[in-house]
């Protein structure tokens, strides 16, 4: 029992850590166009990832929980190395500023624990598929969705007088609020599916489905690490890549809250900074190309690539340390 508090606890402090990590995604181009306040802006995404999970229902911690690894090839122990790997590196890009992914680095370290549990094998290749093609193919989306989607808002608004930006700054709140429901629904999950895996693998569920306390919990962790908000990222999504107006505030929400809850509603876990992040390059981009800082850009898609490698072989790692320490543990008792 005690140690199935501990993995809980853990896998809360990653879902807090997800809700301070991708707290900019939400807020980043609403507070940069000055349409709300950043206190308001993330009051009221917080208030909205906590709903989310209720209102799209848990395809996607279905997917985390039960397809992407064989039945009984996980382990606690391997569960727990999985979520350290993920921790460590949110707090290590938080820390620098770098806008990473909780969804690559939870997936990463789930590899790596199992690969170094019970081999590569045991890993479900359809999930895994499933998995891999949501988190790389959606940032394309959003990238290609946000380039045309701004196209034709500028199409649209050809003509008209700069009154229109009150528009576009208002529709933010909207947008924003859209964006966090979609955000709550598939990060929450996350640690949603990670949470019944353990009380499966603990024997306390007979087999996988998500309670509703698991929600009530994850949900509400998620929601108050957005609360706190991570300003040194929102000030790298925020304005590193150019200088965000409402026009491409609106046109990169609306983007990113289309392609996430899509892939939510067929469960499949995708990376928010990713989505956002693109659909930002995206909207700028069909601006004019050179109003882009690509190489700030690099800098992140450096970051998304090296993710799953890094956290995969911290958890591997971590959880040789693990049993190294459990059998001199064992071995000195005896």
């Amino acid at each position: 029992m005690l140690t199935l508090i501990i993995l809980i606890a853990i896998a809360l402090v990653f879902d807090f850590l997800n809700g301070l990590h991708d707290s900019s995604n939400i807020v980043a181009t609403v507070i940069s166009s000055r349409a709300l306040p950043p206190r308001t802006a993330l009051l009221m995404t917080a208030v909205a990832e906590f709903c989310g999970p209720f209102i799209f229902g848990v395809a996607v911690a279905t997917t985390i929980g039960q397809d992407l690894v064989r039945p009984g090839a996980l382990t606690m122990q391997a569960i727990f190395a999985a979520l350290l790997s993920a921790i460590l590196w949110n707090v290590i890009t938080w820390w620098a500023g770098i806008p990473s992914s909780s969804s690559h680095a939870l997936i990463g370290g789930i590899i790596g624990a199992v690969g170094a549990e019970a081999g590569l094998l045991a890993l479900n290749p359809r999930g895994l598929g499933k998995v891999l093609v949501a988190l790389f193919v959606s940032p394309i989306i959003g990238l290609v969705a946000g380039y045309l989607f701004t196209k034709l808002v500028f199409w649209l608004a050809r003509g008209v007088s700069p009154r229109i930006n009150w528009f576009f700054k208002r529709s933010q709140i909207l947008t924003s609020l859209a964006l966090a429901l979609s955000h709550g629904t598939n990060d929450a999950q996350k640690t949603m599916g990670i949470i019944a895996l353990g009380l499966v693998t603990a024997g306390y569920l007979p087999e996988f489905y998500v309670p509703i306390w698991v929600i009530a919990l994850s949900a509400g962790a998620i929601a108050v690490g957005t609360a706190f908000g991570g300003w040194r990222l929102i000030r790298t999504l925020g304005g590193k890549f150019y200088r965000i107006r409402p026009v491409h505030g609106f046109s990169a929400q609306l983007t990113s809250a289309s392609v996430i809850l899509g892939a939510s509603l067929l469960g499949g876990p995708v990376s928010t900074t990713q989505v956002v992040s693109s659909t930002i390059v995206g909207a700028g981009s069909a601006e004019r190309l050179n109003k882009v800082r690509w190489g700030v850009a690099g800098n992140i898609a450096t970051a998304w690539l090296l993710t799953i490698p890094c956290t995969a072989l911290m958890a591997a790692a971590l959880y040789w340390l693990g049993t190294r320490a459990l059998t001199l543990l064992t071995a000195g008792v005896g």
